[in-house]
């Protein structure tokens, strides 16, 4: 006799809350709550959600985004704290300071600038940095950073 077993069902991606369409420019201070949000126009300013941002191919946020998961798709200028998960997908493109819970880069997804881990921070704010950076002077041992010799 065989049992049969549903499989769970996986969860569908989140609805869109709020949107900001194609050719639509805003500047300022957008709060959405735990709200989906889609930028596919631009935005200048800062974006501050407890919920999911995201920038849709030929989106653009220039400035701060302060959010619980990030998915780039389109382009990502300035400084972002994400509490979970930032990602960037093929044709996304993040530039700045980048605090996360976790980072997903998909092949042909681009990250310019500073990333760090939140788990991290609080031992690295301890440590001296290089002249105006967030990277330590020198690779600390408790960390577990490792150098290595690569050849191209």
């Amino acid at each position: 006799m065989a049992f049969l077993r549903n499989k769970p069902k996986q969860d569908s991606a989140p609805a869109i809350h709020s949107l900001l369409g194609k050719e639509v420019t805003f500047k300022g201070e957008i709060h959405t709550g735990a709200r989906s949000f889609r930028v596919e126009g631009i935005v200048e300013g800062t974006i501050h959600s407890t919920g999911e941002v995201s920038i849709a191919p030929g989106g653009l946020v220039r400035g701060s985004i302060f959010a619980k998961h990030l998915v780039v798709t389109g382009r990502a200028e300035g400084t972002m704290k994400i509490t979970e998960c930032l990602e960037i997908h093929g044709t996304g493109y993040v530039e700045g300071d980048v605090e996360v819970g976790s980072l997903v880069v998909d092949e042909g997804g681009t990250l310019q600038g500073v990333c760090v881990r939140r788990d991290q921070s609080s031992s690295l704010e301890a440590m001296p940095t290089a002249k105006g950076g967030t990277l330590p002077l020198s690779d600390p041992p408790e960390l577990g950073y490792r150098k290595t010799d690569t050849k191209y």
